[in-house]
C-alpha cells in the first residue's frame, strides 16, 4: 500500500524538533524511519534529538571518499558521545568511484550524482520517512522549507526547518555538544573537501559550498529518492 504522505503531513506538520521525531519514530512509522546525516557543522543537534527518542534509529552516513579526515573523526566522536547504535556507513560502488575520479574539477553535478545521489538512493530504499538536518536559515532553496514534504513517495522530515542559527547555537551550548573541528576555521557547512570553503562573517553557511559555482545543492535533497 502506497504511503499516504498527505495524511502524514496533515497530521504531524505542526510539530518540529524532538516532538516531530518522537511522533514518527515511535508512532505509526516505527521501524520505517531513517536519518541521513553528514556529521557536519550542525549535525550534533539533530543527532542528539534522535538519540533521545531512540538511539537505535538508523543513521545513514554517506562517505563519498572525498570527505575531510576531520569529518570521519567527528562521526566516531558523536556516535560514541550520543550513544548512537545504528550508524550505517554508505559508500559509492567501485564503478561509481572510478567514473567519478576527478569530476569535481569539471562536472560537479555528475560528481555528486555518482558519489552521493545514487549510493544514498540505494541505502534508503525500503524506508518510508527520511530525516535530515536542513533549515530555512541556510537560505537559497531552503528559505521556504517545510518540516514535512513529499519526496516522491517518501516522507521528507526536516525537524529543524524553522530553527534559527541562534537556536542551534543555544542548543549546542545548553547540551555541551562537541563541535566539528573545522567550525573553528569558519567552515559552516561541510561536505567534500574539494568543494567546501570557509565563509566570511555574515555570509550564509551554504556560501562555502561549491564557492564561485552556480550550485548550492548536491541533489540528495532535491531529487526524488522515492520508490
Amino acid at each position: 500500500m502506497p504511503l499516504d504522505v498527505d495524511h502524514l503531513i496533515a497530521r504531524y506538520g505542526h510539530l518540529d524538533g524532538k516532538d516531530l521525531l518522537a511522533a514518527l519514530i515511535k508512532g505509526e512509522l516505527a521501524g520505517r524511519v531513517a536519518v541521513t546525516s553528514s556529521f557536519g557543522a550542525e549535525s550534533a543537534v539533530l543527532l542528539d534529538l534522535v538519540a533521545q527518542v531512540d538511539p537505535a534509529t538508523p543513521v545513514i552516513f554517506l562517505d563519498t571518499d572525498e570527505l575531510f579526515d576531520e569529518t570521519i573523526e567527528y562521526r566516531t566522536q558523536l556516535e560514541r558521545r550520543l550513544g548512537l547504535t545504528n550508524v550505517v556507513v554508505v559508500r559509492p560502488s567501485d564503478e561509481e568511484l572510478k567514473d567519478a575520479a576527478d569530476l569535481w574539477r569539471t562536472d560537479e553535478d555528475r560528481c555528486c550524482e555518482l558519489r552521493k545521489v545514487r549510493p544514498l538512493a540505494r541505502a534508503v530504499s525500503g524506508y518510508d520517512a527520511l530525516v535530515d538536518g536542513r533549515k530555512r536559515a541556510h537560505g537559497a532553496e531552503r528559505e521556504n522549507l517545510a518540516t514535512l514534504s513529499d519526496g516522491g513517495g517518501v516522507l521528507k522530515v526536516s525537524p529543524l526547518a524553522t530553527w534559527s542559527a541562534e537556536a542551534i547555537e543555544a542548543y549546542f551550548v545548553a547540551h555541551d555538544l562537541p563541535r566539528h573541528p573545522l567550525v573553528a576555521q569558519n567552515y559552516r557547512s561541510i561536505g567534500c573537501w574539494p568543494c567546501t570553503r570557509p565563509v566570511e562573517p555574515g555570509q550564509s553557511p551554504r556560501e562555502g559550498r561549491w564557492a564561485g559555482k552556480n550550485k548550492s545543492e548536491c541533489g540528495i535533497h532535491t531529487k526524488s529518492l522515492g520508490r
